[in-house]
């Protein structure tokens, strides 16, 4: 609880039940010990007992972790104690939202590969992390979750903000328990995350406040199985990645068959760009990227046909028309018909339960993808006839003038499309860019290059809005010497802009610009797409002024209304030091149109107009001047 509704109020001596009092020490020079109360000097503290809580936070960082992100609560007062007890070894991060606590301890998970930690307190503050949470899930990121629960005494009463949370997490968590005795810690620590590792999930602790502050050694109960607490340690112990030598040459010889063959990478291969170039210039074979796989390989790179699906380029989805085999690394790509239906199919995946999850796939193959490929490069026939690859590589010169076209500096209201390329430009070479959901996701995907070492981070499958500004926040923590940039839509924004005051806070260097179109247009485009006329989806004119957030809160914050005042602002914003808010008023009319647009998709669309399409003047006026740009180009 974080209101004086529970009836303590300043000069309460101690909220905590006379039987958790009694867990710290009474009778010792301090009788009471309360998470919240003004704490004794270093010289008094060793008179403290050892609370339950402090064998939590230091197993946490015997596990390496620095950071907690989170929101206190009366709920997890205890655990509150032992962070501020422990300081010097694990930093708690406070928030404004726990939703954004777990969105930013997913972003540290998928930027460092180290697991992310967020707390919540019980009841509302826990449910609260859930939809971060579902995230990491989704994503396969090694997450933690930590919360509060009620003392033991009053579970199942209905106790106020009793919520069975480890009923709660049981689909979101690979690892769900329930703290009921001190002696269960560190061990349970140890489990969750070797748990959260190995299956690349989330694992979720819930610890009564009664435990949280009980003796660390306590163990109240007779034992009465044949067994005693576990004495485990803080190692995660990796499964090998490099698959089998059978393996291995099974997919040689189904790749060394094929004619037309095309890669498809995913998140999963991020780490192995090296072995993907050579893998392509073997094989004279295309890359394909998914979105959250975006950064395998450079964007500017020969090899390389861009993203595939409705945020993707024209080249793959010709491509994908016309290969005869195709080789999934380090993805498990939902958007099956987007995929070649007669093709022959091998894949590199990390997770036994998902190869082969998604269509017929002749050679499934089970390791990591950076020591697969090392293992299967020298039984691959290195192909001298580059031809096919030359056409695709021509194909996407073409798409990329096509992209440039739309940049165009002279259009008013701003083009996104401009917006992303100023912003593209003035990045430092290893920038992180952060996304949220929505059309911000198709103008990132064919407008941010990767070159150099940048990165690029979004919510991958669950596809939340909202992530984009907390996932800077998560990864400037862990780099903070690094260029952190969230390009962000005003939807996505506004659900969880108090987390901008969280970076003000922290005095952390964040660029955050918002392209603001005064609506939810992805919802907007669907609407059209499925034949039916735009409903309920843009807000009221005029356009809200998110940067005076930001200038009102000391911060720098610029709004832009006009083309020519943008490469200026983006240049100012992206050479203060301190966090930054950009608000650019961009075209609510201009469509993320599909890499390639089928007849379904543009009568669907016509239809939509004949039904009674507001802006249909408007939106037609922005087709007609993109098409021009392009026929230019």
């Amino acid at each position: 609880m974080r209101t004086k509704g529970n009836g303590i109020w300043p000069g309460t001596v101690c909220p905590l039940p006379v039987s958790s009092q009694s867990a710290i020490g009474r009778g010792k020079r301090f009788d009471l010990v309360c998470a919240g109360q003004v704490a004794p000097d270093r010289g008094t503290e060793a008179l403290v007992a050892r609370i339950a809580s402090e064998a939590l936070i230091e197993r946490l960082a015997d596990w390496g972790v620095d950071t907690v992100f989170g929101l206190p609560g009366d709920g997890i007062n205890g655990i509150m104690e032992g962070l501020r007890r422990h300081q010097d070894k694990v930093r708690f991060f406070l928030v404004h939202h726990e939703e954004a606590a777990a969105f930013m301890a997913t972003a540290y998970a998928k930027a460092t590969g180290k697991i992310g930690v967020c707390l919540a307190t019980s009841g509302p503050g826990g449910i609260h992390l859930l939809n971060g949470l579902y995230d990491a899930k989704l994503d396969h990121m090694p997450v933690l979750a930590i919360t509060g629960m009620q003392e033991t005494s009053v579970l199942g009463t209905g106790y106020q903000q009793e919520v069975a949370l480890d009923k709660l997490y049981a689909d979101v968590a690979e690892y769900d328990q329930m703290i009921y005795n001190p002696v269960q810690l560190p061990a349970v620590v140890d489990i969750a995350i070797r748990t959260a590792y190995s299956r690349r999930g989330v694992a979720h602790l819930t610890v009564p406040n009664d435990i949280q502050v009980a003796d660390a050694d306590a163990d109240p109960w007779q034992h009465v199985a044949p067994a005693a607490a576990p004495k485990t340690a803080a190692v995660y112990l990796a499964p090998p990645g490099r698959p089998g030598d059978e393996d291995l040459q099974r997919l040689a010889d189904l790749l060394n068959d094929g004619n037309k063959i095309a890669i498809l990478a995913g998140a999963g291969a991020l780490h192995a760009r090296e072995e993907l170039l050579a893998l392509a210039e073997t094989l004279a074979a295309p890359i394909v990227k998914t979105l959250p796989g975006k950064a395998a390989v450079p964007d500017d790179s020969p090899y390389t046909t861009g993203g595939i699906g409705l945020l993707g380029t024209k080249p793959s989805e010709d491509l994908m028309d016309e290969i005869d085999t195709l080789f999934m690394v380090g993805t498990n790509f939902p958007y099956t018909k987007h995929l070649p239906s007669g093709a022959r199919v091998a894949q590199i995946e990390a997770d036994p339960a998902r190869a082969g999850a998604r269509v017929a796939t002749e050679v499934p193959v089970v390791g990591d993808a950076r020591e697969a490929l090392r293992g299967l490069l020298p039984l691959l026939k290195h192909r001298s006839d580059t031809s096919f690859l030359d056409k695709y590589s021509k194909k996407m010169d073409t798409w990329r003038k096509r992209m440039a076209s739309l940049e165009n500096p002279d259009r008013e209201p701003i083009a996104p499309q401009y917006l992303i390329s100023v912003v593209n430009e003035a990045a430092a070479e290893d920038a992180v860019l952060t996304c949220d959901s929505g059309t911000i996701a198709t103008w990132a995907a064919r407008h941010w290059t990767i070159r150099g070492d940048r990165q690029f981070y979004l919510s991958g499958n669950l596809a939340t809005m909202a992530p984009g500004l907390p996932y800077a926040i998560g990864i400037q923590r862990a780099f903070p010497g690094r260029q952190v940039i969230a390009f962000v839509g005003d939807g996505g924004f506004a659900m969880l802009m108090a987390e901008f005051i969280t970076a003000i806070k922290h005095d952390l260097p964040v660029k955050i610009v918002i392209n603001n179109n005064n609506s939810l247009g992805q919802i907007l485009w669907e609407q059209m797409v499925l034949g039916y006329p735009e409903h309920g989806v843009r807000h009221p004119e005029p356009f809200v002024n998110y940067a005076a957030i930001a200038t009102a809160n000391g911060a720098f914050g610029v709004k832009v209304v006009r083309p020519g005042e943008l490469p200026g602002a983006i240049q100012e914003a992206f050479s203060h030091d301190g966090p930054v808010l950009v608000d650019v008023n961009v075209n609510p009319e201009e469509p993320p149109m599909p890499g390639r647009i089928e007849y379904e998709q543009a009568k669907k669309f016509a239809q939509a107009f004949l039904r009674g399409q507001p802006h249909k003047a408007t939106i037609a006026t922005t087709l007609f001047k993109d098409k021009i740009q392009q026929l230019r180009s």
